[in-house]
Order: C-alpha cells, then structure tokens, then sequence
C-alpha cells in the first residue's frame, strides 16, 4: 500500500467514490417487497469496509465510524421493528432483553438459504435460524453474565439472508428507570451511560424506537437524544403500535413537538404467531384501509420504508464521513509510527546496554553543563527554576543583601558602649594610646557569631537547588528504564550529600579563619578607616558643645550621644578609632565572604558537572560486578514495554484499516466504468 490510499492506479479519491455510490431514492414510489433496491448494490461496499474497520475495533483508536444507534424506553416496541428489518426472530420476555450491544449487520444476497452468525469473546459462531433467539441470550449469558444486568462488551449478529436491507445497526438496551428482581440499583444509570456513549459522537445515527401508546415528549430516549442532537437532525423517529393508538397520530408526527429532524414513520407490530410476510401485508392493508391512519402519507409508514430510509441515511453519513476517516487514520498511523521509533531501543546485548548507558550519561552531563555552568537555557525556555545560573547567582545575590541588612540594623541608640565596655575589659599594664588588638579581636568574634548560619543556610539552599536541577535532568533520560533511574538517582543524591557536606567544613573554616585574626591588603581597608576616622573630631566636638542628644556623623548617620557625656575623653577616642576601624574592615570581610562563596559554588559545580557525577554512577553500577549486571539494569519497565506492544498492535491494526478502506474504494470505483 505505501503512504497512499490508493490499491492501484486506478483508484479514486473519497470524494470520487462517494459521487459514484451516490444513487437518489425517491420515498413518493411504492415501495414493495422485498425490503431492498438495486441502490444496495452500492451501499455494501461502504458498509462492508465500515463494518470491517468495526470489526478491528478501529474506534479504539479514538476514530469515530458511522453508526446506526437503536433506542427507546422499555417495551416501546424496539425489538419488532428490528425483528421486522432482519426477518428473524430476537429474545423476547420481561425487563430488558437487549443486555450487551447487539450489532446487527443485515446483508441481502441471492441465495434463498440464510446464513447466520453469532460474533463474540474472539469466536465466531454459526447459528440455525429458528435458534437464533436462544443461541443470542446464550452468547449474552456468557458475555455479561446468567443474571439480568447489563455489559459494554458486544454482540455481533451477521444476517446473511435474501430480501433483508444493507444495514448495520447497534441495538441497546431499553431504558428503565425501576430496576426488577435480579437487576442492579443504579441500572438506569448504566444504561444511560451507555446509551450515550454511543449516540454522542457525530458520526452516529439515531433510530428512537417510540410507542404510540405515549406522550413523546415523556419517553427518556427523546430526552437523551435531545442532549446530544439539539438540532435534531441526526434523530429518526419510528413509531410503533400504529394500530393500538391511531387518534391522533398523524398530528403527534405532523407537529413534531420534539424536534425529530429526519422524520417519522409509523409501523404496525408484529403479533401473535404472525409470519414476517403475513405481518407485513396486514401493515400495508391497516395504512391503506383505517379511516385515520389511510390519511398518512405513503412516505412515512410502513417497515420497506423504514428499511429504505435507514440505508439512505446510512449511506448519507458514511459519505460524509468516509474522507475524515481517511484523514484520522492516516494521521493516527503516522503519529503511532513515530511514537515507536521515538521509544528507546531493546537491549539486546551487554555491549548495547553500556552504549546506552553511557549515551544516557553523557546526555545528563551536557545538559547539566548547559545549565549550571555555562547559563544556557534552550533546553527549558519556560522553566524558569531550570535556568541553573541565573537562580544560583539569584541566591548568591540574595545572601549577600542579607549580610548588608545584618550592618544596617546595627542599633545607634547604644552608639560605642559595646566597644568601651571591651576596652574596659582589655586593659594592661601598659601605654594608654595604644588600641587593643584583643579588644579588635572580640569584636571581630561577634559580628562573626551574629552571621554564621546565614552562609550555612545559603549553602543548604544552593545544593538543594542543585540537587532538584540533577535530579529533573536524569529522571526524563533514564525513566525508560526504572532500576537505571533508581541506580542514577540515588547516586546523584549520594554525591551531592558528600559535596555540600564538603561546601559545609570549608564554610566553617572560612569561619573559623575570620575569627583567628583581623588581615586584609586590601587599600579600601585603610581609606575607609581614615575617611571615618576624619569624623572623630566633629564627634568629640558635638558631645562636649552641643547640648543636643544626637547628632549627625558621615558612614553612621544619625547617632544618640547624650549617654556618652560621662566618659572620660581618652576612652571615647580609644572606642571611636575601634568602631571606625571595626566598619572599615568588617565591609571587607563580608565582600570576601559572598566573593568566597561564590568561588566555592563555582568550584564545586564544575567538579560535580565535569568530573565527579560521571564518575560516581559509573562507579556505582559498575564497580560491584565489573558491568556485568548492566544489562539488568537497563530493562525496560513493564509500563514502557507493554506501550511499546500496545503501538505495535495499533499500527498493524491501522495498516489493516487502511488496507481496508483503500480496497472498499477501489471496489466502489470499478462500479463507474
């Protein structure tokens, strides 16, 4: 077959096709028996190829085929009318009959002999008629049970039998609102659900059984055939038992107060021991000769026309819906094709296992090369969380804020009591004008007391961070395979624990290193510590003159000094030079501690990316057995290999589909020449 739709160089388009197959009815001209015309001839190809994609189970695949849907409420008289259309005889008794779908494919032919099958549970089973009924609730019993409720699981009953329409029709069950002994409670409920699972979709015709006997617009079939197909023009209404209720009928189908778009027709049911031929002349003879129902036009009574215009509508919708399910399966084919080739390759061998595992590997690594380090985000436009350098360089940026808010909140009320107190406490024996290096150091110790969680916290945060990056990047490149996944996962969350407990010592160190001793070449030390110490003279000026209890110094803004007046003047001087030299540098080592954390950051995300993550899994899958258990490792998960037979049994199903449909257009398309 190839890519095309077409078996052979003479094959026509869908549209080609239908124009062919599409020979007009005239319902104004007597319709006799049998209950067929020469437009069959036509119709069985579309039919067959509908049935056979049916039959596939072509629907399954999400492609909606044409169908004739049968409903009505309970003894509304559906099972004569279909009993009448394929001239058989159907189970009949009290409550619901119909318990499964019962797909119904009619097929006139020559022969006088009827050939009839029963389709169910992946058997076909040939059937006598006179036992028809009984061998269709023996299947039914099997397929949904001994008791009375109900199943979504099919029947398909094929008629082969001379004088019947072309027809595939879905027969449901009858709705009921009261459940009877042996039923389930909510069986109202499980018929409707089923009901309209199959008259939602587009493609499905309506065939709403109602009984004259009633007020249409009270039967539950209109209603759920209203929910569906408001306009109603998908809905065909046959009205049974004629004859029991003839008043008023013809102004019940002329006024069509619930909206049936393609029509009515009035039928009489078969009674008693009434043969097909005896029940249809006496119809004909009731619509000719009763004084009401004689008035009916021609066109809407009687079961020939019933059969005429359900194989007029079911030729309407496969012509209308043949070029789209062209189009759906094509374009499910292709799609599955791809999906397939997209999935991961079988392992065969331990040389393949490695290969992909390495290819696994090397995939992780350069994506995370793109994403931690050198800030590439192709790979994730809209992940803003997996643009990796951007957010460490956010949580950098943030820890650094917070180091500058912990000096800004320094409290000026107390301005210098901690450094006289410290000063007190470092006295010696020894010249007055030298400053303290122990008192500096206590200081120094402090401050540095007062931040150190906030780098401990910021490296939590960071490989946190990179753990969750690690992680979204080796779960898609490896799920395929769940022991890898686990393996690799684990081995990344392993290492990463080692390195932030790593990052975690050397913070402490750096730590412990800012404590031991006040060190900096840096010349900002030195031109801060002048520019601040240049206001030493304004401040002893303003506490020994000015008379207010603040004042305004440059680097420390607005500052309570009434609380200094007491202290001697030497003190105040010693105090002012410390706190001026203790902001002066306390500027510098917080600049080198976010400078410091960033290399460390730096430094270990590019060990962890370019080295030690390679490294640790391989070390960890490999290292216990040489490799050897690679290849267990690398299995595919039930999940992956049951999708992967679950889209090869699609694929041959719509190769065969397709098959299907190209070989009902070639066929159709010889009828034209």
């Amino acid at each position: 077959m190839g890519g095309d739709w077409h078996a052979s160089s003479s094959s026509s388009s869908p549209e080609t096709v239908l124009r062919i197959a599409a020979v007009p009815i005239d319902f104004e001209e007597e319709v006799v028996a049998p209950l067929i015309s020469s437009y069959n001839y036509h119709v069985r190809p579309l039919l067959d190829a509908i049935d056979r994609l049916r039959l596939l189970k072509v629907m399954k695949e999400g492609i909606q085929l044409p169908t004739i849907v049968v409903v009505g409420d309970q003894s509304s008289g559906k099972s004569s009318v279909l009993e009448s259309l394929a001239g058989i005889h159907l189970p009949r008794g009290q409550g619901i009959c119909t318990r499964v779908p019962l797909i119904m494919r009619l097929q006139n032919q020559d022969s006088t002999e009827p050939e009839l099958f029963l389709d169910y549970s992946g058997k076909t089973v040939p059937v006598e008629e006179d036992h028809i009924a009984d061998a269709i609730s023996l299947a039914t019993d099997e397929v949904a049970g001994s008791g009375k409720g109900i199943s979504n699981a099919p029947l398909t009953l094929m008629v082969k039998k001379n004088g019947v329409p072309d027809l595939t029709m879905v027969d449901l069950p009858g709705i009921t609102r009261v459940p009877v002994h042996g039923q389930p409670e909510n069986i109202y409920e499980q018929v409707t659900e089923m009901i309209m699972e199959y008259i939602k979709p587009e493609e499905s015709i309506i065939l709403n059984v109602l009984s004259a006997t009633v007020d249409f617009s009270t039967c539950e079939s209109i209603r759920m055939s209203q929910q569906v197909d408001r306009s109603g023009q998908r809905t065909l209404a046959v009205v049974t038992k004629a004859d029991k209720s003839p008043e008023g009928l013809l102004e019940k189908v002329s006024s069509n107060d619930v909206n049936i778009g393609l029509g009515y027709v009035c039928v009489r049911n078969r009674i008693g021991n009434e043969s097909f031929e005896e029940a249809r002349k006496e119809e004909e003879k009731l619509f000719e000769t009763h004084p009401l129902l004689s008035k009916m036009d021609k066109s809407i009574v009687g079961i020939p026309v019933l059969a005429e215009k359900l194989v007029q509508f079911q030729k309407n919708i496969i012509s209308k819906c043949l070029p789209k399910i062209v189009r759906n399966i094509d374009e499910k084919l292709s799609a599955n094709v791809r999906e397939l080739e997209k999935m991961p390759k079988i392992l065969s061998s331990q040389a393949e296992a490695m290969s992909a595992f390495m290819r696994i590997i090397g995939s992780a690594k350069e994506s995370l090369r793109k994403i931690l380090l050198s800030g590439e985000f192709n790979e994730y436009p809209a992940d803003n969380k997996m643009h990796g350098s951007a957010r460490l360089v956010e949580m950098l940026n943030n820890f650094s804020n917070e180091l500058r808010k912990c000096v800004e909140n320094e409290r000026t009320g107390d301005f210098l009591i901690e450094e006289i107190n410290v000063l007190e406490e470092a006295k010696g024996i020894e010249l007055p004008n030298f400053l303290s290096h122990s008192a500096f150091l206590c200081i120094l110790q402090r401050k540095i007391e007062r931040i150190e969680s906030m780098p401990m916290d910021c490296v939590e945060q960071t490989w946190e961070y990179i753990e969750s990056v690690v992680t979204a990047v080796l779960k898609p490149l490896s799920e395929d395979y769940p022991q890898l996944e686990l393996a690799t996962t684990k081995a990344a969350k392993s290492l990463i624990s080692k390195m932030k407990e790593q990052s975690v010592n050397r913070v402490l160190e750096i730590l412990k290193m800012e404590r031991l001793t006040g060190y900096t070449c840096n010349p900002d030390y030195m031109s801060a510590w002048g520019k601040l110490l240049s206001q030493q003279q304004k401040f002893m000026g303003d506490l020994k003159f000015y008379h207010s209890n603040s004042t305004t110094i440059e680097g420390w803004g607005t500052i309570q000094i009434g609380h200094l007046r007491d202290i001697s003047e030497t003190i105040l001087q010693q105090a002012f030079d410390l706190k001026a030299r203790m902001k002066a540098y306390w500027n510098i080592v917080l600049m080198r501690m976010v400078d410091t954390m960033a290399l460390l950051l730096k430094f270990n995300v590019d060990n962890l990316v370019t080295k030690k993550m390679e490294k640790e899994i391989f070390m960890k899958l490999m290292g216990v057995d040489g490799g050897k258990s690679i290849e267990r490792i690398l299995q595919q998960s039930p999940g992956i290999a049951g999708k992967r037979e679950t889209l090869k049994s699609s694929i041959g199903l719509l190769r065969e589909s397709k098959e299907t449909v190209a070989q009902m257009m070639d066929r159709i398309a010889s009828y034209g020449h």
